[in-house]
């Protein structure tokens, strides 16, 4: 404990410290009631502390420093934290694509969400705003630039690469398009 001479047992630090962690306290005081000088220093706890309740009071000691500047990777199955040293703002160096150093997938710097590959940040968020995934439109808009025709039956997407005009769906074996061979 900082600043006063209050003790108590280690059972107890880490009963009120989880308590407190789990109410969203970062700068977590003394616990003796009327005691307002107090403050517990994380790694003196950390003999006393569950491990998860540690981890969770580090993560939110490092979110509440680095406010604005820190975001979570974009990727359920991550959630790293990360920091963007950009801020968000235009004409910044970082707006180029970058990668999540635990999961290694990719992520837009600006906008903090997975990578919009072919879209700029704005046109992503108005996609986001709509019915549907961002990634649907996205292949949405991909399939209408490279032209390609989309199965009445599978719905999977069929390319023509060269040859005669004539498409036939390769998993549902249906006609697209045009059934003329030319």
């Amino acid at each position: 404990m900082r600043s006063c001479s209050h003790a108590f047992c280690g059972s107890c630090i880490g009963q009120y410290v989880a308590t407190r962690v789990e109410e969203k306290v970062t700068s977590i005081g003394c616990p003796s009631p009327g005691c307002k000088e107090g403050i517990l220093d994380p790694d003196k706890c950390r003999h006393v502390v569950a491990k998860e309740v540690f981890d969770r009071w580090g993560l939110a000691l490092c979110e509440s420093v680095l406010g604005q500047k820190a975001f979570h990777c974009p990727y359920r199955d991550c959630s790293a934290l990360l920091m963007n040293d950009c801020g968000g703002e235009v004409g910044c160096r970082s707006t180029i694509k970058a990668s999540c150093p635990h999961c290694r997938r990719i992520r837009c710097p600006r906008c903090k969400v997975p990578w919009h590959w072919g879209i700029g940040c704005l046109r992503s968020q108005e996609l986001g705003n709509e019915t549907g995934s961002m990634e649907e439109h996205m292949l949405r808009d991909l399939a209408a630039f490279k032209k390609w025709q989309r199965c009445p039956r599978c719905r999977i997407y069929v390319e023509r690469i060269d040859g005669c005009s004539y498409m036939k769906c390769w998993y549902a074996s249906m006609s697209l398009g045009s059934s003329i061979h030319i």
